[in-house]
This record gives structure tokens, C-alpha cells and sequence, in this order.
């Protein structure tokens, strides 16, 4: 295939890449990458499928939302965990957490502000610079710009690197507001493309183009969600490839290099429908052990605590780190009967105190945090 774009020497010594329009020039799906796409099909309707059986898929949801969060923020080199983003939503005045994990909250913000105005609005340049707002406020990089296209030239390398030694310039800003509004137009226009496909074009052109002086790693995973809400490629926001990204990401920047020097965009399209399955996969058996898991928990419970047991137990679901005043108040019990129950929950293995202290003590739901923590660990480089 032809270049995707082309670069262009600038008077400072460095050169500039100005990226080609969407849909490439000469692009066809090959043979093995419809095997690939037959596959995703399957595997996107199992997760739909799986996701269903859940007695309340939206709290499954959320919890993947903020699990694609603190991976999303941990490839940018924030150290927040899960749990801290979890501790954050329970006490935002806890003094102890991470600075970083605010980073993590305002992805978590910035993902349901894009869902919910999709329900209204096309997916469009105007809402992407509204996600970059949230993204972006009262937090590292807060004083570059949120919310507005850079105006600037801007480029990628190691930090402190000078322009002519960076490992990539995306275009100038002139070519960059055309590059953008090609890119909008390709986003809202029907093709005949498969919507997977044109997903995986669009997140390596906004990551070429790089259209903000910080946060476009974030907001161009965010995109890949978006779109696929947005074109009813899955019923819930369940797909996100930040793990996958994490998990290969010399091969994810080498993949986008070569789309820029060679054009190719089959081996980038090929790496991006292999996350999908890896991703898919791994969301339907999280999904089914939840299921088996609830179902177990509630046996356990039910023979022994009766209606309050159960009660609490779906709470968890929803709110898997609690204390005592907490679930005191959701109950409408008094304290003395919270806090026997808990011991008993505690008895059966299902919550765990982790604080160490006498008092205020916290309770994390330990079997239900682990399917989902094992993939969300701090970012090794």
C-alpha cells in the first residue's frame, strides 16, 4: 500500500508527518483478517450474551469502566490502582491516596459524559474536546490547553528531548484542523467498511494526528469505545483494549509507525481485531464467573443471614469496599447488627478487613475485586 501520509522537512531541521484522508488509499481486507473479523463477530455476541445472565449487568459495567480507567491512566504512568480509585469514590477527603488517582476519576467522569451524550449527539470533534476538558481538569497537565485543539506544534521522544530529536511530529496545526475534520466526516459517515475496522483506522489516525498537547493516548482509547456505543457494535461499553495496548505496547507503537512509513494499515488493523478477541474472551469469562460466583455467595448467605445477608451481598456489588457506618445506614439497622454481619461475611471469606486498625475500619469484598485486579496492577515499564 502507498504511505499513509507523508513527511515534510521544516526550516528547524526536524520533518512533520501529514497524515492522508480516511479511508486509505488502496485499502482492502484480506482473507485472514475476515477470519479475524468473523471471530470478533462470535466472540462480541457471547460477551452481549454473557453480560445478560448477570442479575444487574450495569454495575458490571461500571466496574470495567473504572478498571479500563486505571489502565488507560497507568500506560501514561500514573501508579493509581483500582483500589484507590474505589477508596476515592467512598471517601473523595481521604488524605492517604495517590495525587494521581484523580487522573483516574476524571477518565472514569470523562467515559459516562461520552456515553450519555452520544444518546443525544453525533460522535464529533466538539465532543472530543469536551471529554479532553474533563480529562484534564485540576490534574497533571491541567495548565495545557483542556478542552482546545493544540495551537502549537507538538511532538513525541523521550522527556526533555529537543524537537529534532523526537521520535515523531505529528503535522503542523494548520494540516492538523484539516486532518481533523477529515477524520470527523469519516467518523460520521457510513462506508462500507466493517464497524471494527473503521474503529481501528480512526484510533491510529487520531493518534497520528495528536491533536492536544496532553492526554491524546487517553482520549484516543476512549474513542475506540465511543465509537463502538455509537454504531451498536456491542449494547454496553464492555470492549476496551487498554489492557491489550499495556500488554504489547512496543509491538501497539511499532504497529502505528509502520502505518505512518509503509502504510500498513492490514497489519495494524490484523493487531487491533486480535485485541478484540483477547479482550472479548477475557470480559465473558469474568462475566460467567461473576454469575457463578453471586450464585454461590447467595447460597452461602441465604442458609445462614437471611434477607439482610443477601441485601448487602448486592451491595457489594456495587459498592465492594464498605465499612460498618456505611452498610449500618444502607441496611437501616443500627451499628451493633452492621457490624455482626460483617463478621459473619467475614467468616465466610467474602469480606476481608484491610486497614490493620480498631477503628474505621474498611472491608474490601475480596473474591469479587480479585477478578477484575488481576489485570489492573500497577504499570511496569
Amino acid at each position: 500500500m502507498p504511505p499513509a501520509g507523508r513527511f515534510i522537512r521544516q526550516p528547524g531541521g526536524y520533518r512533520v508527518f501529514i497524515p492522508g484522508s480516511l479511508p486509505p488509499s488502496g485499502f482492502v481486507i484480506d482473507t485472514p483478517t475476515v477470519r479475524l473479523l468473523s471471530k470478533t463477530d462470535r466472540l462480541l455476541g457471547r460477551l452481549d450474551g454473557a453480560c445478560d445472565t448477570l442479575p444487574n449487568p450495569d454495575l458490571f459495567v461500571a466496574m470495567y469502566v473504572r478498571q479500563e480507567a486505571v489502565l488507560s491512566s497507568q500506560i501514561e504512568g500514573t501508579q493509581s490502582t483500582l483500589q484507590d480509585v474505589l477508596e476515592f469514590e467512598t471517601d473523595r477527603r481521604g488524605a492517604e491516596r495517590p495525587k494521581d488517582v484523580e487522573e483516574v476519576v476524571n477518565y472514569v467522569s470523562a467515559m459516562n459524559y461520552g456515553l450519555q451524550k452520544l444518546e443525544e449527539l453525533p460522535l464529533s470533534n466538539r465532543l472530543i474536546r469536551d471529554l479532553h476538558r474533563i480529562l484534564m481538569s485540576r490534574v497533571r497537565g491541567h495548565q495545557r490547553d483542556p478542552g482546545k485543539f493544540r495551537r502549537i506544534q507538538n511532538w513525541l521522544g523521550s522527556d526533555g528531548c529537543d524537537i529534532r530529536k523526537a521520535t515523531y511530529v505529528p503535522p503542523p496545526v494548520s494540516e492538523m484542523n484539516t486532518a481533523l475534520s477529515n477524520l470527523e466526516n469519516y467518523i460520521q459517515t457510513d462506508t462500507e467498511l466493517p464497524e471494527l475496522v473503521r474503529c481501528a483506522l480512526a484510533h491510529a489516525q487520531f493518534e497520528t494526528i495528536h491533536p492536544f498537547l496532553d492526554g491524546n493516548g487517553r482520549i484516543g482509547r476512549l474513542l475506540i469505545t465511543l465509537m463502538l456505543c455509537e454504531r451498536q457494535v456491542l449494547q454496553r461499553p464492555l470492549l476496551y483494549l487498554s489492557h491489550y495496548f499495556k500488554r504489547n505496547r512496543l509491538e501497539y507503537y511499532d504497529r502505528l509507525t509502520s502505518v505512518r512509513t509503509k502504510g500498513d494499515w492490514v497489519g495494524w488493523v490484523k493487531f487491533f481485531l486480535k485485541g478484540v478477541v483477547e479482550v472479548a474472551q477475557e470480559a465473558s469469562s469474568t462475566a460467567r464467573l461473576i454469575l457463578r460466583m453471586r450464585e454461590s455467595h447467595r447460597l452461602l448467605i441465604g442458609n445462614t443471614l437471611g434477607v439482610h445477608g443477601l441485601k448487602l451481598l448486592d451491595y457489594l456489588f456495587e459498592h465492594p469496599l464498605t465499612n460498618v457506618s456505611t452498610v449500618s445506614e444502607y441496611l437501616k439497622v443500627s451499628f451493633s447488627t452492621a457490624n455482626t454481619l460483617i463478621a459473619e461475611f467475614q467468616k465466610l471469606a467474602i469480606l476481608h478487613e484491610y486497614t490493620g486498625r480498631k477503628r474505621n475500619r474498611r472491608y474490601r469484598y475480596v473474591p469479587y475485586l480479585d477478578l477484575f485486579e488481576s489485570r489492573a496492577s500497577p504499570f511496569e515499564s
